[in-house]
C-alpha cells in the first residue's frame, strides 16, 4: 500500500487529486495539506511515501516545502505539480529533491503511474521536457564540472553505465532491459550510486551526471 499525501491550496485541485489516487486500491490517501508548512506538519504526524506538491502556493510554497520534506528523519517520495509548462519553480524544485514533476492537466492514469513508479524507487521525469528545463536553467561553470567529474570517477564502470540511462530518464525496468541486467540489481546500482555521490534521488543524480558530461 502506498501512503500518499496532497498538497495544494486549491481546495478542487487537492480533493480532485485524493479522489483519483483513493480510485487505485494500492494507494491510500492518509494526509492533505493546504500549503507547505501543514505538509510539514502532516508529514511529521503520518508516515508518508509519495506527496504530490504544487509548485506554487501561500504561506510556504513547494520548492522550499520540497527541501523541508526531504529533510525529514523518514523523507516521502514527492512529485512537483505545475500548470506551467518548463517553469523554472520545477527545476528548482527538482533541484531540491524532489523525484520528479507533473503539469495539473496531466491524463489520470500517467498521475497513477508516476506514483507507482516514484514509490518504486524510479523518477518520474519526461525525457524530452526535462531535457529542455534543464538546458533552459541549469547553468554549469568549470569548477562545477570539475567536481562533478571527481565524484562520478568514484563509481564502477557499470555504475557509470546505470547512472548514464538513469541521467536520460530511462526507469528501473529500461535500464535492467538495456544492460541485460535484473531489475533488483538496477535498483542496488542506482542506490549505491546516489550514496556514492551524496545526492538524495535520480534528479539530482542525473543533474550530476550532465555536469560531468555523461550526457549531452
Amino acid at each position: 500500500m502506498i501512503r500518499a499525501m496532497v498538497v495544494d491550496d486549491d481546495a478542487l485541485v487537492r480533493l480532485g487529486l485524493t479522489d483519483l489516487l483513493g480510485s487505485d486500491a494500492t494507494n491510500d490517501v492518509v494526509a492533505q495539506a493546504t500549503d507547505g508548512l501543514h505538509a510539514i506538519e502532516q508529514a511529521t504526524a503520518h508516515r508518508i511515501d509519495v506527496a504530490l506538491v504544487d509548485v506554487r502556493m501561500p504561506r510556504m510554497d513547494g520548492i522550499t516545502a520540497t527541501r523541508r520534506l526531504r529533510a525529514l528523519p523518514h523523507p516521502p517520495k514527492i512529485i512537483t505539480l505545475t500548470t506551467f509548462d518548463l517553469d523554472e519553480y520545477v527545476y528548482n524544485a527538482l533541484a531540491a529533491g524532489a523525484d520528479g514533476f507533473l503539469l495539473k492537466d496531466t491524463d489520470p492514469a500517467e498521475i497513477l503511474r508516476a506514483v507507482h513508479l516514484v514509490a518504486a524507487g524510479s523518477a518520474m521525469l519526461h525525457p524530452t521536457a526535462a531535457r529542455r528545463l534543464i538546458d533552459r536553467y541549469h547553468h554549469t561553470g568549470r569548477p562545477q564540472i570539475t567536481q562533478a567529474q571527481a565524484r562520478i570517477d568514484t563509481l564502477t564502470p557499470r555504475e557509470r553505465d546505470v547512472l548514464t540511462l538513469l541521467a536520460q530518464g530511462d526507469t528501473n525496468a529500461d535500464i535492467a532491459k538495456s544492460l541485460g541486467m535484473q531489475e533488483s540489481t538496477v535498483k542496488s546500482h542506482v542506490s549505491r550510486i546516489l550514496t556514492t555521490l551524496g545526492v538524495t534521488n535520480r534528479v539530482q543524480a542525473a543533474l550530476l551526471a550532465r555536469d560531468a558530461g555523461l550526457t549531452p
